[in-house]
């Protein structure tokens, strides 16, 4: 099969991505910040599929850095740029995390187009496509783009921004590289290994019991295996060269669907989980002292759904129900001891 280099690979999405090459057969080799985390890694995958350890090569790189790059995609034929810097804390400002988003994708797509990769395959988000905007009844498409210019928070513009950066840098200097970028809405599902990705948080806290009341809002969720299956599928099928693709199972949820769910699903051991939503009028004054209600002020009273119309049609992906999804989620929240805490 093909050498394929997988940025962020013990991230949640990079981690499956990771998972789904070896299963397909390709060989793989993945970046860390600190290769400390390789023994885990690979004890993670060993867990979740059978493969020879030679198909699995773990190097340091940081997108904040110039050094390993070129190492570490030469002799890839394909490369998925799954990698993105996180804070832990609110950026004193944007550029906090715009500056390392845009300059780390252009330095991967540089040492991409001198090593003659044939395509990268961009994780971005639907943060770059439906934020910043009116409301409306309609689905976001991947005609949209994030309104950078309107008060939107600084991880959404981070990815709009690196993702412009990506398409500018093909169009002006990709030198025959092919890009294709998948916008996975929440991502949500089970866990490789020990891990608590953020996305995960919202199911977390509910059936720990710490989410008192839902916020009132709806949004796309999708599966992280349904994710993975994406990119390979934007990786190798001719159609996905320069195209944007949207990765959400069926429609939006609103938050307290998931808590309805959660308490189908799990019975007694989602016991914990809201009963009710939050009004909008209150969910904003609350906003007004409580730091996670403040920072979702702009999708409060909103329904931010999306479509994968494109992605069916064009690649043939479908994406799994949610409901299973979410199940399974919350099943390996509580395989792996984490969403046992009391809550206050």
């Amino acid at each position: 099969m093909t050498q394929v280099l997988v940025t962020g690979g013990t991230g949640f999405i990079g981690s499956w991505c990771i998972q789904a090459l070896l299963d397909a057969g390709h060989t793989v080799r993945t970046t860390v910040r600190d290769l400390r985390r390789e023994p885990a890694l690979r004890s993670w995958l060993h867990a979740a599929t059978p493969f020879d350890d030679d198909r699995l090569t773990v190097v340091r790189a940081d997108l904040e850095h110039p050094d390993g790059w070129n190492a570490a995609v030469a002799d890839c034929d394909f490369v998925l740029h799954v990698a993105s810097p996180t804070l832990r804390h609110t950026p004193a400002n944007d550029d906090d995390l715009v500056i390392p988003a845009r300059e780390g994708v252009l330095r991967v797509l540089r040492a991409a187009r001198d090593a003659r990769v044939r395509r990268v395959v961009l994780t971005s988000a639907f943060g770059a496509i439906g934020i910043g905007h009116p409301p409306r009844s309609t689905p976001f498409t991947e005609q949209d783009w994030t309104n950078v210019d309107s008060d939107i928070p600084p991880y959404q513009r981070s990815k709009t921004l690196a993702e412009r950066a990506a398409w500018q840098f093909i169009e002006d200097e990709g030198g025959g590289l092919e890009l294709a970028a998948v916008h996975p809405v929440g991502v949500l599902g089970p866990l490789l290994g020990l891990d608590d990705p953020p996305s995960l948080r919202l199911v977390r806290r509910m059936i720990e019991g710490q989410v008192p009341a839902c916020p009132p809002f709806g949004m796309g969720f999708v599966d992280v295996r349904d994710v993975a299956d994406l990119h390979l599928r934007a990786m190798t099928d001719p159609a996905a060269a320069g195209e944007r693709f949207l990765a959400i199972a069926g429609h939006s949820l609103r938050v307290i669907d998931i808590a309805r769910i959660l308490h189908d699903r799990l019975g007694e051991r989602a016991a914990k989980a809201p009963t009710r939503e939050l009004p909008v009028w209150l969910a904003r004054t609350l906003g007004l002292v409580n730091p996670e209600l403040r920072l979702l002020k702009h999708q409060l009273g909103r329904d931010l759904n999306a479509t994968s119309t494109k992605a069916e049609k064009l690649l043939g992906w479908q994406a799994r129900p949610i409901e299973d999804t979410i199940a399974d989620t919350a099943e390996s929240l509580l395989a792996h001891g984490i969403g046992t805490k009391t809550g206050s």
